[in-house]
């Protein structure tokens, strides 16, 4: 099944501390303050500036298909998206390109918790079982030690290293089991 066959968004999934939903205008302010944050922007080019972003982020911020906002007792403490990955980016693992590309990012106050491993392993369930048998990537700057250690428990394994954004970037996979066990 595609994303254009499938209906978004799905029911939200439930883990054992967690659940992954579309998002509401109600994620409006928490999402702009978690883009603005030098601290999880840290990897990714640094924060946006407040200011812009509230100018241009829309109503419903994350209207697509993959992307899921990550709550912990009602309260916003994630993201967790999955795109295709642009074939003319660096990084693929298949002939055709296009494989799914988990992202993900959380608050400061989430770190360390598992909340990370517990939001993205229940995405990559579900992920799995609309693409069954497809492997799915992971691309992190190398210097962003604990985003390598959580691809490594989740099971991705480093494909190769290359630069882009102005910085080197780790890429790894994460294979299907029954691919694995080929």
């Amino acid at each position: 099944m595609s994303e254009s066959e499938l209906a978004w968004p799905p029911a939200p999934i439930r883990t054992e501390r967690l659940v992954l939903r579309a998002s509401h205008a109600r994620d409006r302010a928490a999402i702009i303050e978690m883009f603005a944050s030098p601290e999880v922007g840290a990897y990714i080019g640094g924060g946006r500036p407040r200011d812009q972003l509230e100018r241009t982020a829309p109503e419903v911020p994350g209207q697509r298909f993959g992307f899921f906002v990550v709550e912990l007792a009602g309260a916003l403490i994630g993201l967790i998206t999955l795109d295709r990955r642009a074939a003319e980016r660096p990084g693929h693992v298949t002939r055709e390109g296009g494989e799914t590309e988990i992202g993900y990012l959380f608050f400061p106050h989430a770190w360390g918790s598992g909340y990370a491993a517990e939001a993205c392993e229940a995405a990559l369930d579900w992920i799995a079982d609309l693409r069954p048998g497809k492997p799915v990537v992971l691309c992190t700057q190398v210097a962003n030690d604990r985003a390598r250690r959580l691809a490594a428990k989740l099971g991705f394994t480093e494909v190769e290293r290359f630069e882009e954004f102005a910085a080197m970037q780790w890429f790894g996979v994460r294979r299907p089991a029954a691919a694995l066990a080929l």
